[in-house]
């Protein structure tokens, strides 16, 4: 049965239960479809770690501003507002990480910037509960990410990655905190939830696979 229509029925404790359940499955899938880092080294694989996640928190802070731009005088205003103030330092982190390991930037970001936005905003558009669905969509696939990237440090070489590891670590839980404060916020609740989550994620993992290469 589609999630969306079991939304409302559903009590806080049963969302709760949803988000552990969610979470537990999120990291089984990562392990099952990491992308492989098979023959690069690990400067390699540092460069395109940073490339990828630095494009990623450049969307994902776009996305909140542009919900924000529509739904800050609602109820949600100020979730959305603690969830980009956590982006905007996720983004910021990158932006000082780049350098610091000699790290290309993706050719892509205006582009991110633009899609990011329109992402955001046209889903609050839709009410709260299309913001939330979209939340949850992006995080899902983030999270994913994360746990991706995550597994492939430590094949290399946790202890030479320590520092990083714990960056994605801490960045891919409050990931998942936004995860969980969008299904806690009627996000199942989206006209076809199940639709939109599916093109969401899609489109989240086709721009990470592009920012990884360009």
């Amino acid at each position: 049965m589609h999630l969306s229509l079991l939304a409302k029925g559903l009590s806080r404790t049963s969302i709760r239960g949803i988000c552990q359940r969610h979470r537990r499955l999120l990291a089984i899938s990562s392990y099952r479809s990491a992308s492989s880092s098979d023959g690069m080294t690990s400067d390699e694989l540092i460069d395109r770690i940073l490339r990828v996640d630095h494009a990623g928190e450049v969307g994902a802070d776009k996305i909140y501003e542009g919900q924000l731009a529509v739904l800050r005088n609602t109820s949600v205003g100020p979730l959305i507002q603690e969830m980009w103030d956590e982006e905007k330092e996720h983004r910021e982190t990158f932006e000082k990480l780049i350098p610091q390991h000699r790290a290309r930037p993706t050719a892509l970001l205006p582009l991110w910037n633009i899609a990011g936005f329109t992402l955001g905003a046209g889903s609050a558009i839709f009410g709260k509960e299309a913001a939330m669905a979209c939340t949850v969509a992006v995080e899902e696939a983030i999270g994913e990410h994360y746990n991706d990237q995550i597994r492939q440090l430590i094949e290399k070489d946790p202890e030479k990655h320590k520092d990083l590891l714990e960056v994605l670590k801490k960045f891919r839980d409050d990931e998942l905190h936004h995860l969980d404060t969008g299904l806690e916020n009627d996000a199942l609740k989206a006209p076809l939830y199940d639709t939109m989550s599916g093109i969401i994620k899609a489109g989240c993992r086709t721009a990470i696979w592009l920012s990884e290469r360009i």
